[in-house]
């Protein structure tokens, strides 16, 4: 009786927890969704920028948790998907191409070659391995933006005119921009979702658990794990379209290794493995770095600690912390 009891007890906190995660995120959905209702009320056109800005590395911060949370592939190197797909908008506006059906698609189309480049060479390797080979390839490309003297080379490459779709979408309209941006957002996440919970994305979660069993059961992991990365570097792509709309500039910074970074710790603050949880760790991290940035020159002196103690006492990151998931 007394062992029944203890288990409905948990259940019941187990459900609870799980109810205020699900309310927590459903608030940040919604929260989002009234940005540009606030600002036009309040006038403070910034906050529709920074909340821009956001979004847009939450695409690429959901890209990258398709691949190292649910994959297990730490790729420290997935910014130089933002870049490709900024490049490859600035390119085309600089030599006349406006159109956004045609440079988007080859955003994300370049950005997905260079995806199946890397991971054919680096996915044959494991561990520390694999995370220095994306680094390399990184560094590489970012070292090519900088030799592009026709586009800027180092000082990058102002873009004067955003992205046109024939007057059906006007980017130049921050409000529509905004709601693009979060579509664009929404979207991913659904995407992944459908991905991680198909048998395409059980065999990537078994591979990342224990890829030899799953090559002894019959899956050619390799290649499974080779779409899967293919595919997070064509919506990371997609998200470097946007940023170089949004920004109306480009620059080698854009795939900077120190940016990868910045999307790894979005993913761990937010939670590793779950579907919101880049969304969130997002949201906090850009959030905490302009809050910091106005009360201090030093920003990173205080950001640091804080990521710190949320990997050390979060197991799950933010979201797990709303569920509970403590570490004793």
């Amino acid at each position: 009786m007394s062992a029944s009891l203890e288990q409905d007890t948990i259940g019941a906190g187990s459900d609870a927890r799980w109810m205020a995660s699900a309310l927590v995120t459903i608030a940040v959905v919604a929260v989002l969704g009234l940005v540009p209702l606030y600002t036009t009320l309040t006038g403070n056109a910034f906050l529709l920028t920074l909340f821009t800005r956001v979004l847009i590395l939450a695409i690429g911060a959901v890209s990258l948790n398709l691949i190292m949370g649910y994959g297990g592939m730490v790729s420290f190197g997935h910014a130089a998907y933002l870049g490709i797909g900024g490049y490859a908008v600035g390119i085309l506006a600089k030599e006349g191409v406006g159109s956004g059906y045609i440079q988007w698609p080859v955003a994300v189309a370049a950005s997905a070659l260079y995806a199946l480049v890397v991971g054919a060479l680096s996915l044959r390797t494991r561990g520390v391995y694999f995370i220095m080979i994306t680094l390399a390839f990184a560094q590489m490309i970012y070292y090519v933006a900088i030799g592009l003297d026709r586009y800027g080379g180092d000082d990058g490459l102002t873009i004067y005119q955003r992205s046109t779709f024939g007057g059906v979408v006007d980017l130049n309209n921050k409000t529509v921009f905004y709601y693009l941006c979060f579509a664009v957002l929404l979207a991913g996440i659904y995407l992944v979702s459908r991905i991680v919970n198909s048998r395409f994305g059980l065999v990537i979660q078994g591979a990342r658990a224990n890829e030899r069993r799953m090559r002894a059961i019959g899956f050619p992991t390799f290649r499974y794990k080779l779409v899967c990365f293919v595919i997070a570097g064509a919506l990371c792509g997609l998200a470097g379209a946007l940023l170089a709309n949004h920004t109306n500039f480009i620059s080698p910074a854009m795939m900077h290794w120190t940016r990868s970074g910045d999307l790894i710790v979005m993913v761990v603050l937010g939670g590793l493995g779950t579907l919101f949880g880049p969304l969130i760790g997002a949201l906090v991290f850009l959030l905490l770095e302009e809050g910091l940035s106005r009360l201090t020159e030093y920003p990173d002196l205080f950001l640091g600690p804080i990521l710190l103690l949320v990997a050390i006492y979060a197991h799950g990151g933010i979201e797990g912390l709303l569920r509970g998931g403590r570490r004793g």
